[in-house]
């Protein structure tokens, strides 16, 4: 029998767990995985449900105001469009942070930097 081979067909010797000890391990696997989720789920219908009708704001003014989180927000190539646009040397070449540095000091110059945003 210790020698059987597994194509043979002859039902391998196995060591059953106990009822019991599965059991417990179901009930784990349940309070570990699916409780927090259906509890997350739960929360968050609720949420949406006491939001009905109340949309959150798209865009704060804090982020019209300040240049920086405006350029934060952007992409390499729409910071290079906005370097074009304001005629900085030598853009195409820069780091995103150069980049973005530049763009800063140059808006700045400019005056708070709203008009060319």
């Amino acid at each position: 029998m210790k020698g059987a081979d597994p194509g043979s067909g002859e039902p391998r010797p196995s060591s059953p767990l106990p009822q019991a000890l599965v059991e417990l391990y179901g009930l784990l696997a349940v309070l570990v995985v699916l409780m927090p989720e259906w509890i997350a789920d739960g929360a968050l219908w609720g949420w949406r449900m006491q939001r009905r009708g109340v949309d959150l704001a798209l865009v704060r003014t804090d982020w019209h105001e300040l240049p920086e989180l405006r350029l934060a927000a952007m992409g390499l190539a729409e910071l290079r469009l906005l370097a074009h646009d304001l005629r900085l040397p030598g853009y195409a070449c820069e780091s995103r942070e150069r980049l973005n540095r530049r763009l800063l000091r140059r808006l700045q110059r400019r005056g708070a930097g709203r008009k060319a945003l």
